[in-house]
């Protein structure tokens, strides 16, 4: 390589990457945009629908990760980098970590179910498992059930499966 022919190069890289780089910053740019307007839109259909706040949340964080890997894979794709072993690799390592984690993964579905579905609320007195007591709190994983001065965490899945005894219907005596 002669000292006359780095002008040239430098042209024939410079005319190579700029466009790519402006296309990485577009998309940079446009998942911001996109990310507030979910998180407005996740609100406004969570006021409107009256969802938990654990779930709305669930809702804007899943959302975002989403986003976030898409636009990952769509900067190195604009970059020039051949993205089908990533995705291929995505693909089997979400496998791996869902039967990894089959017990979590079900109790945080079964935790958005009763969240949605509201089969019991905070304050409702109910029986499962041999435990009754009343509701404190609903979490995405467990439900905390207050029984005889004790705090009983009980995993989302059996209470989705297994039968629920409703007591006291705080919500009815309110209403």
């Amino acid at each position: 390589m002669s000292f006359q022919e780095i002008p040239q190069i430098l042209y024939q890289e410079t005319t190579l990457w700029v466009p790519r780089l402006l296309g990485v910053v577009l998309i940079i740019l446009v998942y911001f945009v996109v990310i507030k307007l979910l998180k407005t839109a996740v609100k406004k259909l969570a006021e409107k629908f009256d969802l938990d706040v654990h779930l709305s949340s669930l809702l804007v964080r899943g959302a975002r990760l989403g986003l976030i890997l898409f636009a990952f894979i769509s900067i190195l794709g604009t970059l020039g980098i051949n993205v089908m072993a990533l995705v291929a690799g995505l693909g089997l390592t979400g496998f791996a970590i869902g039967f990894a984690l089959k017990d979590t993964i079900s109790n945080l579905l079964s935790g958005i179910m009763i969240l949605l579905y509201q089969p019991f609320e905070i304050g409702d007195t109910i029986k499962v498992l041999g435990y009754e007591g009343e509701v404190t709190d609903i979490d995405l994983r467990y439900t905390n059930i207050e029984s005889h001065g004790s705090r009983v965490l009980i995993p989302n899945a059996k209470l989705f499966t297994d039968p629920i005894t409703v007591l006291n219907v705080k919500s009815a005596i309110e209403k």
